[in-house]
């Protein structure tokens, strides 16, 4: 009997500290929100107070942020436009030192064809040296996308022609178009470089 006694009073007691432990944790987990708030709160306490004039000197840091950005980009837009207008005059004065200095070897024809013409006698070898020098001349245009307008019978159109008079046409089919070319007009890349002056037919 003894010994049942001894081993009823270590099972109260086993479950007497179970009990007590169970307690114990229940008001562990009980505090842990008290305890939660509270480290809040002390942060809240050691953070900064936003107040007006800590929003005051943030604004005028962000003001003066973005008006050193302005003054940047707009510094470097002005000085791409500078360097587009430099680039823009170099490509004009470089395009036409080229376009003339293709145009000398046609000169230096003129030259030789004026000093051989001085004892020519032949009158046909005269107009064949021309008629060279002017065929050379007309490549030198196409090749520079210059073409001379084709006027004649065809109809008035006033984006390329300026009519210079009318006349009487000889049929109604040629009535609003154009009889007689005064002055041939040109195209630079399909765009009118010089206006055909024609006599349009009434």
């Amino acid at each position: 009997m003894s010994e049942n006694k001894k081993q009823d009073e270590q099972t109260q007691e086993q479950e007497q500290n179970t009990e007590a432990t169970a307690q114990d944790t229940a008001a562990a987990t009980d505090n842990a929100p008290a305890q939660d708030a509270e480290n809040s709160d002390e942060q809240a306490a050691n953070e900064p107070e936003e107040t007006p004039e800590n929003k005051i000197a943030q604004l005028t840091k962000q003001i003066e942020d973005e008006k050193k950005e302005y003054l940047f980009l707009m510094a470097e837009f002005d000085n791409f436009r500078k360097r587009t207008i430099r680039e823009k005059a170099e490509l004009i004065r470089n395009g036409a030192e080229k376009a003339l200095g293709d145009m000398l070897p046609i000169v230096d024809d003129f030259e030789r064809a004026i000093k051989a013409n001085e004892n020519a006698d032949d009158i046909d070898a005269v107009k064949e040296g021309f008629s060279l020098i002017y065929n050379k001349f007309i490549k030198y245009l196409e090749k520079n996308q210059v073409k001379a307008m084709q006027s004649t019978g065809c109809e008035f159109n006033t984006e390329m022609h300026e009519a210079v008079t009318t006349f009487p046409a000889p049929d109604e089919s040629m009535k609003g178009k154009i009889i007689d070319t005064v002055l041939t007009g040109y195209t630079i890349n399909n765009k009118v470089l010089r206006h055909a002056k024609v006599v349009v037919g009434q």
